[in-house]
């Protein structure tokens, strides 16, 4: 025999079904949040990658980007939409969407049927259970996997403005390695035109064998400086466009020719720590992370006493019998395990996260008071160069110069005024570099971009 099942049963899968529907899944809007945190604090707009037409209209839009030499803001652009481990974890945050949305849903109530014939008789039994338990806990389940969403949205937005940061730092240090390989060359260039001098004065009896040697040693060691330079650009320019995530024919991209120049003055930043703690993604999420545990001990406590608890509704009849219908309820009963051990465990994890909070942000505050500090001393240096050691060594190189040209002064005073000319501009390249890798530094140290500011007017410098 069968009857339809009463309005009990079907109350609870009404129920269930409304339920389900209550969250859904939606990986762009939850992606999206972590994107805007991380825009907010990069000025860079991440974006989600979800079909072919997306790719294609990325590739088209870094196409237009590589007509022009590569800005640090383009190279940051393309990192953010092009590279494929950052996509990759662009996704967490739709992992998490459908953790929320699963939290959201019933287990799917059981259905069971049993049929028994023998002697002239045929017992029939019909049963329909609900979870229960799953029902009075769900509230605290979804504010769990909320937060959780929560804390992968930081942690998108922390791969995003770590990413930017470290191609800042790729293409700072490319354009550098550039710069510095274009003025070895030019210092080969003149090594060896000078060569080519104290071999004819040798010839001629102007100059000595030991001043040729040392002539030569130069031109030697400045041909090996072409070759290491050259080395060192290669690499840096391969460590930026893994960064950016390009092969192929994009990979062929152009880089400026120099660094940009020195700002006017280096920036005050007064309330620097409250500026780590308040912006830092690390310390935002290590707070989250306390929150979610902290709801974590609350449902372990709730649910210590109760596992499983089902409620269903049964049904049997039998042959000649009236049918009889009921309910039953399935219930662990704590006898062994009383919950203690996981209620503990909670506690101490809740623990352990409050005292990580407190480390997280004692770094925060040191790494900011350090990245201001190596901020100022580097633009102190690259200043020093530019407005001190620069304008003294162009100096000497003019008076060198007139006096050799009045026959004052010996070519070998011109020659080692060249050297020394070389490895001053050399200084003032790498100090320059510095300065723009500290900048990036003290950024990630306090979780947000310095406002732009105007370069000073350009110096002359030994090219």
């Amino acid at each position: 025999m069968t009857s339809p099942i009463s309005w009990h049963a079907s109350l609870a899968l009404a129920l269930g079904a409304l339920l389900a529907g209550c969250a859904s899944v939606a990986p762009e809007r939850a992606f999206q949040a972590g994107a805007n945190a991380a825009q907010a604090r990069t000025g860079v707009d991440a974006r989600l990658l979800r079909s072919d037409a997306d790719r294609q209209a990325l590739q088209t839009e870094i196409d237009a980007l590589l007509q022009a030499p590569l800005s640090q803001d383009a190279a940051v652009r393309i990192a953010a939409l092009n590279h494929p481990g950052l996509q990759a974890t662009y996704w967490e945050a739709g992992i998490a969407q459908a953790d929320v949305a699963q939290a959201a849903r019933l287990r799917n109530p059981g259905f069971g049927f049993s049929r028994m014939d023998g002697g002239g008789n045929r017992e029939t039994e019909r049963s329909v259970s609900l979870d229960l338990a799953g029902l009075l806990t769900m509230p605290l389940r979804q504010r769990m996997a909320a937060r959780r969403l929560d804390e992968t949205t930081l942690r998108v937005a922390a791969a995003i403005e770590r990413h930017v940061n470290d191609t800042r730092r790729a293409w700072i240090e490319a354009v550098a390695a550039r710069q510095a390989l274009a003025y070895a060359r030019q210092v080969a260039d003149a090594a060896d035109a000078s060569s080519l001098l104290m071999e004819r004065m040798t010839q001629a009896g102007n100059a000595s064998a030991l001043d040729l040697a040392r002539e030569s040693a130069f031109h030697a060691e400045a041909g090996a400086g072409v070759l290491r330079a050259d080395r060192l650009a290669g690499a840096a320019r391969e460590r930026l466009t893994r960064q950016l995530g390009l092969w192929g024919t994009q990979a062929g991209y152009a880089l400026p020719e120099r660094l940009p120049d020195l700002p006017a003055a280096p920036r005050e930043l007064p309330g620097i720590e409250r500026t780590a703690l308040s912006q830092r993604l690390d310390v935002q999420a290590a707070r989250a992370a306390a929150a979610g545990t902290a709801a974590d001990l609350g449902l372990t406590r709730t649910t210590r006493f109760i596992n499983v608890l089902d409620l269903g509704y049964a049904s049997k009849s039998e042959t000649g019998e009236p049918r009889s219908e009921g309910y039953e309820i399935a219930l662990e009963l704590p006898l062994f395990d009383w919950g203690g051990a996981r209620v503990a465990r909670a506690e101490a994890l809740y623990m352990q996260s409050l005292v990580q909070v407190g480390a997280i942000a004692i770094n925060a505050r040191s790494e900011a008071r350090a990245g201001y500090l190596g901020y100022r001393a580097s633009y102190d240096v690259a200043r020093h160069y530019r407005d001190h050691v620069i304008p003294l060594r162009k100096q000497i190189s003019d008076e060198t110069l007139l006096r050799y040209n009045g026959m004052l002064a010996s070519p070998f005073e011109l020659l080692a005024d060249a050297r020394e000319q070389a490895t001053a501009v050399h200084a003032t390249i790498e100090a320059l570099k510095d300065f723009w890798l500290a900048q990036v530094d003290l950024e990630a140290a306090i979780g947000t971009r310095l406002p732009a500011q105007a370069a000073t007017d350009k110096k002359d410098t030994p090219q």
